[in-house]
């Protein structure tokens, strides 16, 4: 496998890396799947419910790199949520299976280009980096073999009878002002709290779990925290882009938890799609910021959140 240059790539290269990874999630919402649900509401799911990690080191992939990886377990009917690049499997003693196709993923990065470099100095300023991704391939440990059995073996899902109670217990962990009652769920940025109706008001006792990491995802954003744009009213560009954070955010907490994500608010399908179409970088944004998140709700439950970061080092060497 021929390493691949550290260099960035070009501009239009850059470009159409954003280009295939917006066009695939809008032709997925086009249709009415929801990239971050979909691949846990059919039959076509072999995988158990989780987050994508990388076999060797055990971290968590995050921000677009878990709807990706989503979609090729479901795409390719694979049985497991574990990754590994090409060296990685090697090392470990095993190898790709002849034929597999591998998946590419990203890795963010910024670059400083010569004439900015230029300019910086000429006039006293602070060059101004750029983020490009970077692509790799990584194959799902159900494509390779000879793997140890520790690597190879798929993780079982959390019993049915703990997942309530983990979940209460994050909720509760994060210290949010968290109030419940009245008929809608909501938070409110100015004064810093959530409101979920009581749990006897959702028909699946889970749902009011779902919609709970909903409205969490949201209070990560207060500017004491992950500070993020809440200024946006109703219907407005900015507020279409932070109930797609808290969406996904949602979603990636239900799966840690072994919740089956579902949509919360379907109804902002066309306004997603209306923000995806004008900027090709917003799904990559939005499922970044999303990762961040999920891991700040995550990180108030010992031996979860700990685990969940970007792409390993590893990873990034396979990439350079």
């Amino acid at each position: 496998m021929s390493r691949q240059s550290t260099h960035p790539r070009s501009g239009a290269d850059r470009t159409n890396l954003y280009d295939d990874i917006t066009g695939k999630i809008i032709a997925e919402l086009e249709t009415g799947r929801i990239p971050w649900v979909q691949p846990w509401d059919t039959a076509a799911a072999k995988a158990p419910l989780a987050m994508p990690q990388n076999a060797s080191t055990r971290r968590r992939y995050s921000g677009i790199n878990v709807l990706i990886l989503w979609g090729a377990v479901i795409e390719h009917g694979l049985a497991g949520q574990s990754w590994l690049t090409f060296r990685q499997a090697l090392s470990l003693g095993g190898n790709v299976c002849k034929g597999e196709r591998g998946t590419t993923v990203v890795y963010a990065d910024r670059f400083i280009p010569d004439d900015e470099k230029k300019r910086a100095r000429e006039n006293g300023d602070e060059a101004q980096a750029i983020p490009f991704l970077k692509r790799f391939t990584v194959f799902n440990t159900d494509q390779c073999e000879n793997l140890p059995e520790d690597i190879a073996a798929v993780a079982p899902p959390p019993p049915p009878g703990m997942i309530e109670p983990q979940a209460e217990a994050l909720i509760a962990a994060t210290g949010a002002d968290f109030r419940i009652g009245g008929g809608r769920a909501y938070y409110v940025p100015a004064l810093d709290y959530v409101q979920v109706p009581p749990p006897a008001a959702y028909f699946e006792p889970i749902n009011w779990h779902r919609t709970a990491f909903h409205e969490l995802g949201h209070w990560t954003g207060h500017p004491s925290r992950l500070s993020r744009d809440h200024s946006g009213s109703f219907g407005s560009k900015s507020y279409a882009r932070e109930e797609l954070v808290a969406e996904m955010a949602g979603a990636f907490v239900c799966a840690s938890l072994g919740i089956v994500p579902i949509v919360r608010h379907a109804d902002y399908i066309g306004s997603w799609l209306e923000v995806l179409r004008e900027d090709n970088r917003a799904i990559v944004r939005a499922a970044s910021q999303a990762s961040k998140a999920a891991d700040f709700i995550l990180g108030f439950q010992p031996g979860i959140g700990e685990h969940a970061t970007a792409a390993s080092a590893d990873d990034q060497q396979e990439a350079a």
